[in-house]
């Protein structure tokens, strides 16, 4: 391994479901379960949004695009996770850390792109219907899709760059059930100064434009709603948004409750 002469460690031992093995097995067919009513329900999304004519418009187009991230996304942390409790290990190597951590900085942020794009397409429906199918022609929406990727690609490929420039020395302990970045930081033993800095500024401009995009957006369509004059009006315009509201409070909701917790414990 490429790595090795470098740092000291050569795999982390993930102890994020460290616990009696009753509660281990009551997590481990949860987050089974979990995974696989993920991967089944985006699965059928996507194989809805290609095979019916009707759901060829721009909000499905990006509902399916969101349902692969959501399959990759998962995929990224959980089937590690389940073949280790099977396998009785809780290790994963060096180099299988430093990829999940790519992949999962991709994906977190291509979740967080699309729903700003499906927020503007929500706005765009709601608030000028008349130009909607001007403004949200297809080749716009590959683009748009084509942007997030190349971006998020990009800080990840930073990010991971950065990591593996970092020494790890004994200690290899990561209390999460995954290599997040965040508790594999705090684990080098060399300045990690350089590191810190860009987690706090592109980082946090990945992760607030999309989250401003979101909150103007639909900043827009609550004060053109409640001008409408009729409440069936306002009750047929909220319904269009509504599962989207839904799924961004549960993305945000989730990142707030993980990250903005005091950082001693991300175990299970």
């Amino acid at each position: 391994m490429g790595r090795d002469n470098q740092t000291g460690v050569t795999e982390f031992i993930l102890l994020g479901l460290s616990g009696q093995s009753e509660q281990e097995k009551v997590l481990f067919g949860l987050f089974l379960w979990m995974y696989l009513v993920t991967l089944i329900g985006n699965l059928l999304i996507v194989l809805a949004t290609n095979c019916d004519s009707h759901l060829q418009t721009p909000m499905y187009f990006f509902l399916a695009h969101l349902s692969c991230v959501d399959i990759c996304f998962s995929s990224v942390t959980i089937p590690k996770m389940l073949v280790n409790h099977i396998l009785g290990s809780k290790s994963v190597s060096y180099m299988e850390c430093m990829t999940q951590i790519y992949f999962f900085i991709i994906f977190i942020n291509m979740d967080g792109f699309l729903l700003s794009v499906m927020a503007y397409d929500d706005y765009t429906a709601i608030c000028c219907p008349l130009h909607y199918t001007m403004i949200r022609r297809p080749k716009l929406c590959v683009l748009l899709v084509a942007a997030s990727r190349v971006s998020t690609n990009l800080h990840a490929l930073l990010h991971t760059l950065l990591m593996v420039q970092l020494t790890f020395c004994s200690n290899n302990a990561v209390y999460h059930f995954f290599c997040d970045p965040y508790p594999i930081l705090k684990l080098s033993c060399s300045n990690t100064f350089i590191n810190d800095l860009m987690v706090f500024t592109v980082g946090g401009l990945v992760f607030m434009t999309p989250f401003t995009c979101i909150i103007i957006s639909y900043d827009y369509i609550f004060s053109n709603v409640l001008k409408l004059p009729s409440a069936h009006g306002i009750r047929k315009a909220l319904s269009t948004c509504r599962s989207h509201l839904t799924v961004v409070s549960l993305f945000y909701g989730a990142i707030l409750g993980v990250y903005m917790h005091p950082s001693s414990s991300y175990s299970v």
